[in-house]
């Protein structure tokens, strides 16, 4: 998962850039970049980290320009080296800078025909590179021009769609014309786009999620659509143009579940109160399969399951309350790579409250249940600190397939709930009794009834089921081969050491 921005205004957008990462860290805390446009010169800062650490003082006053793009990343394909950072550019054709959010599923045949048919050579191992690349080559022109227009991006664009198979946002930016943005006909990956006025004119801005154009005084137009293309030119023009031939908007319904920030707007669904739905359908499961429950309190595993665990409380009728203090300064566990380190990491992450536990019926919540390591050790964190029972209750349904979309889901073999029933992974995670929430249950908490215009969720991470129906067993193997620990614990060794030529200043 990434997260993805794009300004086009009327005064420098660097701190514009800079304030939106940080509100879109969630979205990936593995590197952060940023590409800014000053009279045709581009201006290049990334490197691994969290934005408040790729970017200091320095950097900032050299990222000169009214017109730029911002990309925070963790690594879905690929590896964490640093040459795999983004925003990644091309010389040629114009010159184009693009950030991405997403996997292409056929990103290996690609890369193969760039090389052999478009004669384009990838130097990294990213999708993001070669979406790139295809963007390129769908721009150059025989004989070539040199004025752009936007219909030549809306036929580049075309061939994306046509070529391009998988989940993917992405924001593009050309020197001396402006940025481009858009989203894949399915709508996987999610993209929002709005403007402000300023003494000096309207400036337009692109995002993952709605909240990054909050914080910066942005009005929220609409999302971008599935197969959409919209373009912000530096004069100040806007163009937008259906580019798939038979969009379907399915969002990953895992951004409601897990990652989108709770005051985000995605595909016209307010991420807090899908939650709040989340926890009051769990509650009435609960209900109806255990009315004579003997739950004491009911404590949240932070930060994401809050809104749910206290919906779910107010519905069965039982003291809420703040059982585990976090530290916000570890990474999210379940795309960390290695066990070992996982396991190292929820203990320094959570410390519990013993005073909330002690000798009490203690029903955890959690947003989902991905490899279970987390869910066990606080679990056990819960029983050290005196809780009599430990429940736990899941505000997603068990976690059973790969995402090939753009979640670093693990391979199938690394879910917990792959190939095991519920109480086979209740007896794993060691709780007193585990719940989850059923599929359907889940769809209606987010798609509110049916009042919001989803042609259907992308919910393959539940039900196996891919939107774009063209993921083979095949597919499936390598994705595992590669996603697994001891891939990716190789894959970042053999790159540990590469020095990277793309890195700015």
């Amino acid at each position: 998962m990434c997260g993805i921005v794009g300004i086009v205004g009327r005064e420098p957008v660097n701190q514009s850039l800079y304030d939106a990462l940080l509100v879109l860290q969630h979205r990936g805390q593995d590197a952060a970049g940023i590409v800014t446009c000053e009279s045709g010169r581009l201006h290049l800062r990334k490197r691994n980290g969290l934005a408040s650490d790729v970017f200091d003082q320095e950097h900032m006053l050299r990222l000169r320009g009214n017109m730029g793009v911002g990309h925070v990343r963790y690594p879905t394909a690929g590896c964490s080296s640093s040459a795999e950072a983004q925003p990644f550019y091309v010389n040629s054709p114009y010159g184009i800078v693009l950030a991405h959010n997403g996997n292409l599923i056929n990103a290996e045949e690609l890369k193969r025909d760039l090389f052999r048919e478009d004669l384009r050579h990838i130097n990294t191992d990213s999708d993001s590179e070669i979406l790139l690349n295809i963007f390129a080559h769908g721009l150059s022109t025989w004989p070539p021009h040199l004025k752009l227009t936007e219909e030549d991006i809306f036929r580049a664009v075309r061939t994306v769609h046509d070529r391009c198979k998988g989940g993917y946002a992405a924001v593009a930016m050309i020197p001396g014309y402006g940025v481009i943005a858009f989203r894949d006909p399915h709508g996987i990956r999610p993209a929002v786009f709005g403007e402000r006025d300023t003494p000096n004119g309207k400036e337009f801005m692109v995002a993952s999620e709605s909240v990054a154009l909050d914080t910066l005084g942005f009005r929220l137009i609409r999302d971008i659509a599935p197969g959409e293309c919209i373009i912000f030119t530096r004069s100040g023009e806007f163009f937008s143009r259906q580019c798939a031939e038979n969009p379907q908007r399915s969002p990953c319904i895992f951004e409601f579940v897990y990652f989108a920030r709770p005051d985000s707007i995605i595909d016209d669904i307010f991420v807090h109160k899908a939650r709040q739905r989340m926890g009051k359908k769990l509650a009435r499961k609960i209900l109806h399969e255990w009315p004579e429950h003997d739950i004491d309190v009911v404590i949240p595993i932070p930060d994401t399951s809050r809104t749910a665990a206290l919906s779910l409380a107010n519905k069965l009728g039982v003291r809420y309350t703040e059982g585990f203090i976090k530290n916000r300064y570890i990474g999210r566990t379940f795309i960390m790579p290695g066990q070992t380190v996982r396991k190292k990491s929820v203990r320094r992450k959570l410390n519990p409250i013993d005073v909330e536990f002690r000798d009490k019926n203690v029903l955890l919540v959690d947003d989902s249940i991905v490899r279970g390591t987390t869910s066990k050790q606080i679990v056990q964190m819960a029983r050290d600190a005196g809780a009599r029972k430990v429940y736990f209750a899941s505000a997603a349904p068990p976690v059973r397939y790969p995402n090939v979309y753009g979640i670093d889901m693990p391979a199938a073999s690394e879910l917990v709930a792959h190939g095991r029933t519920t109480e086979e992974v209740r007896e794993i995670i060691g709780a007193d009794l585990l719940i989850y929430q059923d599929l359907e249950d889940l769809i209606d908490a987010v798609k509110k009834k049916g009042r919001v215009a989803v042609d259907r969720f992308d919910a393959s991470v539940f039900n196996g089921e891919y939107v774009t129906g063209d993921i083979t067993e095949e597919y499936l193997k390598e994705l595992e081969n590669c996603r697994n620990d001891g891939a990716k614990q190789s894959k970042d060794t053999e790159k540990a050491d590469v020095i990277d030529l793309h890195n700015g200043a």
